[in-house]
């Protein structure tokens, strides 16, 4: 059975939005190093690294529901080994972090000052 079996019926204009829609839809999930704790430990893709968009899709990916979770992100430009612990060359690429507590209702994301966002309160 084909994945977009009424496709065929569209113009080909709306066929290929649709597929582009589908495809934007579920990003590619970031490689997750492990979790020391309850923080997860994500290798983001260096053209992502700046793009808040694409932060968001992955905590919806890796934060399901209202539980707790803790995400430490970090790029890997020479192509380190990934793994736990974090090597130093890994370590020093922090890019953000986001905590959630359900106990304190709260969440907050924290980009890192190496990366120089416009955004007030790095880390």
């Amino acid at each position: 059975m084909p994945r977009f079996p009424a496709l065929h019926r569209l113009g080909p204009a709306v066929a290929i939005a649709a597929l582009a829609t589908s495809a934007q839809a579920a990003p590619e999930p970031w490689p997750m190093v492990g979790r020391q704790g309850i923080i997860q430990q994500v290798i983001v893709p260096l053209d992502q690294a700046r793009s808040r968009d694409a932060y968001l899709q992955q905590i919806d990916r890796l934060c399901q529901g209202k539980e707790t979770c803790f995400v430490n992100f970090y790029t890997n430009s020479t192509g380190a080994a990934a793994e736990l612990p974090l090597p130093d060359a890994i370590a020093n690429e922090a890019t953000a972090v986001m905590r959630r507590s359900a106990k304190q209702a709260a969440e907050l994301f924290r980009w890192s000052c190496r990366l120089a966002m416009p955004e007030p309160n790095c880390f």
